[in-house]
């Protein structure tokens, strides 16, 4: 068999997670690869960094509005499919609705018109773990939803820091084959990546000073003067546990819900926590040098290279890092989905969820 490209279609294509990391994958044999041939997404200032990242000479290929309003009968003829539906109705921070949300929960569905009208050999699927338990029953009717299309799944929830990434983010990934072909894909074993150095003193190393969307911003008084007494890898309500009566009246964050990530810091000597999209105050992840993490170490948590420049205000870069899917954990996938397509065997466990 001789050189093969796949061309690759994206819906909700965020900033290029995704298609950074599929970008980059080759079957080992170095037969099999993809190239990009169109995605979209409704946010502008993400349809420009998918752009500059990865297609910067096709800037036409990048359809950037509502995907109910998108012609995908016009697309293209493609090999293959990503495609990380919006986790809001199925997140354990958001309401949880699922399909019962009619605003997010059905767009799932233009991805299964792609599969229907085009036949990609193989597909990707990427949510939150919530999907699992989102309304009643949704899970399996959108895996029932891919069967019909004509595919095929492996269903698995991947921890990220298993694979190489410096963060505890866990998602459900679905691989869809073609029911005609005779291809079988399984889930890359972790053992393969058990040498790497997750942490996040090694994420945040050696940073270039000219890499792009790492500008500080600046605290106030009373959040440094909040941050100095919390340890690494500790948040603000432990921190008030552990020091009582000798934390300031002043400093205490006065809420019911004590959500994890408020001022919490990394700790050096572990993975990050979850890189997040969006939320207020004390959301933003924190150093442990007292100081908001930038936009950049965001970026290399979520293992994007550093000449990966964001387009957009630190709100709008900060809000494309977190939903964006790590590029290293794409590029394990998609890296086995093309050996199990060069048929070439890899060190590989079962899938962990049932279809």
């Amino acid at each position: 068999m001789g050189q093969e490209v796949y061309r690759l279609g994206e819906l909700f294509c965020g900033p290029g997670g995704l298609a950074c990391g599929a970008l980059r994958s080759t079957s080992n044999d170095g037969k099999l690869s993809l190239s990009h041939a169109w995605a979209n997404d409704y946010d502008s200032d993400t349809c420009e960094t998918y752009r500059k990242n990865i297609c910067p000479d096709q800037p036409e290929t990048v359809y950037c509005g509502d995907v109910r309003e998108l012609e995908i009968d016009k697309l293209g003829d493609i090999d293959a499919f990503c495609y990380g539906f919006p986790c809001n109705s199925f997140s354990n921070v958001g309401e949880h609705k699922g399909l019962a949300n009619e605003k997010f929960g059905q767009l799932y569905w233009y991805g299964i018109e792609v599969l229907k009208i085009y036949q990609p050999k193989w597909f990707v699927a990427e949510n939150v773990s919530g999907i699992r338990s989102a309304g009643s029953g949704d899970f399996q009717i959108i895996l029932d939803d891919m069967r019909a299309a004509g595919y095929k799944l492996n269903v698995n929830l991947y921890k990220a820091e298993q694979y190489g990434v410096p963060q505890t983010r866990h998602r459900v990934i679905i691989v869809g084959i073609r029911n005609d072909l005779p291809v079988e894909f399984h889930v890359p074993d972790p053992k393969m990546y058990a040498s790497c150095d997750i942490t996040a003193r090694k994420a945040l190393a050696e940073i270039p000073d000219n890499a792009p969307n790492n500008e500080v911003r600046k605290l106030t008084q009373k959040v440094i003067r909040r941050l100095s007494l919390i340890n690494a890898g500790e948040n603000v309500w432990q921190a008030e546990e552990r020091l009582g009566e000798l934390f300031p009246e002043e400093l205490k964050i006065k809420t019911k819900t004590k959500i994890s990530q408020i001022y919490r810091k990394l700790d050096p000597d572990k993975p990050a926590y979850t890189v997040t999209a969006a939320g207020g105050g004390g959301t933003f992840m924190y150093h442990w040098t007292d100081r908001e993490l930038t936009n950049r170490e965001r970026a290399r948590i979520q293992t994007f290279p550093d000449n990966y420049e964001f387009v957009g205000n630190y709100s709008s870069v900060r809000k494309q890092i977190g939903m964006a899917v790590p590029c290293q954990l794409s590029e394990v996938v998609i890296t086995a989905v093309l050996n199990s397509f060069a048929g070439i065997d890899y060190p590989w466990i079962p899938a962990n969820m049932e279809e």
